[in-house]
């Protein structure tokens, strides 16, 4: 299946995956769409040395062919941290004994919201592509980021995240 990854009609989910309540689409008021009927999050993790981790996105998902933060919808009740961890071990095996938290930030759109979740690591992993919805996973040191095609919401948000990193 592919996908114009600069089209603004998502793409349809890859047959056969699996369905939880908050796997859905969120319509605004302006007909733009949302994954995650309870918002979603994502897990910036960071390391001193390694940069942060990032996901080349798949061309099938929404904005593929775009680097993001490995994350996704969240699940009915779970908090942002809860749903960037586990979306981050599913999809690029981040063991949640190697970090810490830092810090959240949220975008509240109303009707729908993403929560970035920061966190330290204190081990160096190697991050493995753990499912169909990445391409490839790979730490890139902080002044590099801007030089890759990033996903438009991960663009709008990297300069407050990576002046917060300090």
């Amino acid at each position: 299946m592919t996908h114009d990854p600069l089209s603004s009609t998502p793409p349809p989910l890859p047959t056969g995956a699996a369905r939880d309540p908050g796997d859905a689409w969120v319509e605004g008021p302006n007909g733009q769409r949302y994954w995650g009927r309870f918002g979603a999050a994502g897990l910036l993790a960071w390391h001193h040395e390694a940069g942060i981790l990032l996901q080349h996105r798949a061309v099938w998902s929404h904005h593929g062919g775009t680097w993001g933060l490995p994350g996704g919808a969240r699940k009915q009740h779970e908090s942002a941290r809860d749903a960037a961890l586990r979306e981050a071990y599913e999809e690029a095996g981040v063991p949640d004994d190697a970090v810490t938290p830092l810090f959240e930030s949220e975008l509240d759109l109303g009707f729908w919201s993403y929560t970035t979740v920061a966190v330290k690591v204190e081990r160096l992993f190697a991050p493995i592509v753990a499912d169909a919805e990445s391409v490839a996973l790979r730490w890139v040191p902080l002044d590099e980021v801007d030089a890759l095609p990033l996903h438009p919401g991960f663009a709008t948000a990297w300069p407050a995240l990576r002046d917060r990193l300090g």
